[in-house]
């Protein structure tokens, strides 16, 4: 099991325990934790030779919210911490410091909305007498769950194993990131011998609990199904095609090792 996947568990942890009745209709730590990599994935800042992201995430709770996890919300920042650290060292992210959570009450949520408000803080020691500069915090993303994304939520706190795949030419490439880049430069994720491929073609991208395929301004496109997309969702079996080259996307319960296709 990869690191980042059991810091998640961990995560789910906290509401699979005793605290798991307390809060099944409000915030859920775990989605607190996906939607914190979200906004690290939103807040990328390209250099000439390094991405850079956020280094401070300050999360906006309903006062009910909050209180939820009154005796144990240090503990959660520490998790929420190391889980944006393992997400950045996996995606090869930089950021100025380790990340830092910060949690706070806004009176003007409703119970089960959040928001998050992130910053690229470069800390320094000032000059004697000098004050430490603080810059103005970023705008802040506030998530508003809808009736599908409470279902869909409340299946994603339940820990169920999944295969995720991408199969080319035969031969499956587990999903092991929440962005995998297929093209034919070599620093893509999976590389494509395919002429008819731009070098960064298409991307896979996990968004909570749902596969998306998006296409990077590639020169002759992409197709799901024989469909021509921009952006689509994808679901068990649908065929991707990227140039000439067609890859299948796989998402199904996991029963074990499954042999190579061939």
């Amino acid at each position: 099991m990869s690191v980042l996947r059991t810091i998640e568990h961990k995560i789910e942890a906290l509401v699979e325990g005793v605290f798991g009745r307390a809060f099944r209709a409000n915030v859920q730590p775990v989605e607190l934790a996906r939607k914190l990599v979200k906004e690290m994935d939103d807040h990328r800042t390209v250099s000439v030779s390094r991405v850079y992201v956020p280094n401070e995430y300050t999360v906006y709770l309903s006062t009910e919210d909050r209180q939820q996890f009154t005796g144990y919300e240090d503990s959660l920042k520490l998790e929420l911490q190391d889980y944006l650290a393992e997400h950045a060292r996996r995606e090869g992210y930089v950021m100025l410091t380790e990340p830092i959570v910060v949690m706070t009450a806004d009176s003007d949520l409703a119970t089960g909305e959040f928001g998050i408000a992130t910053r690229m803080v470069q800390r320094r020691r000032s000059k004697q007498g000098e004050p430490t500069s603080q810059p103005e915090p970023a705008a802040t993303m506030v998530y508003r769950p809808k009736p599908d994304e409470i279902e869909e939520a409340q299946r994603a706190a339940e820990v169920v194993p999944e295969l995720v795949a991408l199969t080319v030419n035969g031969k499956r490439h587990e999903v092991t990131k929440r962005r995998m880049v297929m093209g034919r430069s070599r620093e893509c994720d999976i590389q494509l011998a395919d002429p008819n491929v731009s070098r960064r073609h298409a991307e896979l991208r996990q968004e909570d609990a749902t596969y998306w395929i998006v296409d990077l301004d590639s020169t002759n496109g992409t197709e799901v199904n024989g469909e021509r997309t921009s952006r689509s969702k994808l679901e068990d079996g649908d065929r991707i095609t990227i140039g000439s080259t067609d890859v299948v996307f796989e998402r199904r319960p996991s029963e074990g090792e499954r042999p190579e296709v061939t």
